[in-house]
């Protein structure tokens, strides 16, 4: 072509636990034997979703007004009900207009950065998850910047080494936390979070923190919220989705929970700009949103989850050549 059209940060967009598996077809082709594991799907590992959940995307199915689109944030009613469950943690408030739902949380990532200004960073942690490090390189052009994740203190941030790059890089405009963890399967308590949100306090940035397996955790103190620890200067937003908690990796359906977003007008304008471009693609999937209010009410799903997490640490317990770190899960 006269014109090349390759973005200059596609040679970013490396996921090699996907990547693989069309080396392992390959292979299987040859005669080889191959052991599949997954990219984190709870169904094709043989979960069965449970009958009541089933019952109740079932029933929504049979209402026509699943089948139609939604609001562009994401359906009014689940939108007010996650506020509500938001401020019941008695920290950050939000209303139903501080929540942005998406087709996942990959496309959710694909729009924060896609989105973002080139010379805007996002400093996300090492070891690095692929969706998020490959999209926040392949908006920049250049390699993910990250900071340390130390084994020899259960996979905590190295806070030192965090305020050392943002403070000597000036064109770190956020930090990035996955809490839970992933991959290490660390948990960051109340006085850890605390300390990063005075740090982009400090800086002026604002925090991104992915909540994907807040709720698939066997940690002591449970799930820890970002609403938690922001408090009310720090622009934010958490990463939310039912992928792993319902389980329904396949529903596609995953939120922003956005803090603090009138304390700054370049921040308030960044999440008008994210909104702007889901107008473009109208909204979310409907059903799996219509879903979430009656399966987080159900009073089965505490349950459900309390017997889930229980699973996975006995589990990761009796797997050999795995050593689990039952307090910190």
């Amino acid at each position: 072509m006269r014109r090349n059209i390759v973005h200059s940060g596609a040679d970013a967009l490396i996921y090699e636990i996907r990547q693989i598996v069309a080396v392992a077809k390959k292979l299987e082709a040859l005669g080889l034997q191959i052991t599949y594991e997954n990219i984190g799907d709870p169904i094709l590992k043989g979960e069965s979703i449970p009958d009541w959940m089933k019952e109740i995307v079932s029933n929504l199915i049979l209402k026509d007004k699943s089948w139609a689109y939604t609001a562009t944030q994401g359906y009014e009613p689940t939108r007010k009900f996650l506020a509500e469950k938001v401020n019941e943690r008695r920290g950050a408030q939000i209303t139903a207009d501080d929540l942005l739902f998406f087709n996942g949380l990959g496309d959710a990532v694909a729009k924060i950065f896609g989105f973002m200004r080139r010379e805007a960073r996002v400093l996300g942690p090492s070891p690095a998850y692929s969706t998020i490090s490959s999209a926040e390189a392949a908006h920049s052009g250049y390699e993910h910047l990250t900071y340390n994740l130390l084994p020899e203190h259960n996979w905590m941030p190295d806070l030192e080494d965090m305020e050392n790059k943002v403070k000597y890089n000036d064109s770190i405009a956020g930090i990035l936390l996955i809490n839970p963890d992933n991959p290490t399967g660390a948990v960051y308590d109340k006085s850890l979070m605390k300390k990063i949100v005075a740090i982009c306090e400090k800086y002026d940035l604002m925090l991104i923190c992915d909540e994907t397996y807040a709720h698939v955790n066997y940690s002591d103190h449970g799930p820890l919220h970002l609403s938690e620890v922001i408090g009310d200067k720090v622009p934010g937003m958490a990463l939310r989705s039912i992928s792993k908690e319902f389980p329904w990796p396949g529903g596609r359906c995953g939120w922003l929970e956005i803090f603090n977003k009138e304390k700054d007008p370049v921040f308030s304008r960044y999440v008008k700009s994210l909104l702007d471009a889901k107008m473009l693609e109208v909204c979310s999937t409907t059903l799996p949103q219509m879903a979430i209010p009656e399966v987080y009410s159900h009073p089965n799903f505490i349950p459900h989850l309390k017997r889930r997490n229980e699973k996975f640490k006995k589990t990761r317990t009796r797997s050999n050549g795995i050593f689990c770190r039952i307090k910190r899960g």
